[in-house]
């Protein structure tokens, strides 16, 4: 019997024996739709699961602080790292109520986008589109907080700080499958170029960038003061 993997055989065609190729066996399919993105959805689950950690941490705190405005909270560690200072502050309550309650509602969802991709679900243009258009706004309100917090409170929350970091890691999830699924209203060069520079890396580059930023800006402002 002979062994049909080979890529080459031994034919007899009356002047001697010759080699002849024969076809090579075809390559397996490669992942196809959004499960050819579970790394980038796996990134997206685990930030949403760590901002709406956060969120339940930062919403019991502010039923603490409804009941007793005095009460001492488990990161109040002094003057600069203080949740406490930070939820007293109006810009805590933006909306009339506290904002990690928008976390508690909004993080389910992305998690369970995530989950459904991860499952092999592929999700409408549209609905994707919306998502990424609706966490940018979420993104702009957790950069605005970050900075009220930076500039005008003088002190900072981990839990928010966490929060902040995780919305830009599940926007920028969110935007490298909108980019490489060809869902974003550029032209066709544009998105080819985009597409290019994602699967070069140049997301993770820049993540990198904002993320050293922001530990760079919180050393600097405060210095070794965070630590005592």
């Amino acid at each position: 019997m002979s062994d049909t993997s080979d890529k080459s055989r031994f034919t007899d065609d009356g002047q001697g024996m010759a080699i002849t190729e024969t076809p090579s066996l075809p390559e397996p399919d490669r992942p196809k739709g959004f499960i050819a993105h579970r790394r980038t959805f796996w990134t997206m689950l685990i930030s949403s699961v760590g901002s709406l950690i956060a969120s339940l941490v930062l919403s019991i705190d502010a039923i603490k602080l409804a009941k007793d405005p005095g009460a001492a909270l488990s990161c109040n560690i002094n003057a600069i790292v203080s949740c406490g200072k930070v939820a007293a502050s109006w810009q805590s309550n933006l909306l009339g109520f506290p904002n990690a309650f928008i976390g508690l509602m909004c993080e389910p969802v992305v998690i369970t986008v995530a989950i459904a991709a991860l499952g092999g679900a592929l999700l409408p243009r549209w609905f994707m589109r919306t998502a990424l258009a609706v966490y940018l706004f979420g993104l702009i309100f957790a950069l605005w907080l970050f900075s009220q917090s930076y500039f005008v409170i003088g002190a900072f929350c981990p839990w928010c700080v966490l929060v902040t970091i995780t919305t830009i890691t599940v926007f920028a999830s969110m935007l490298r499958v909108c980019a490489l699924e060809g869902y974003l209203p550029l032209k066709p060069a544009t998105s080819a170029k985009l597409s290019r520079r994602l699967v070069a890396g140049w997301d993770t580059v820049i993540i990198t960038a904002i993320f050293s930023a922001i530990a760079l800006a919180i050393l600097f402002k405060y210095g070794t003061s965070i630590f005592n």
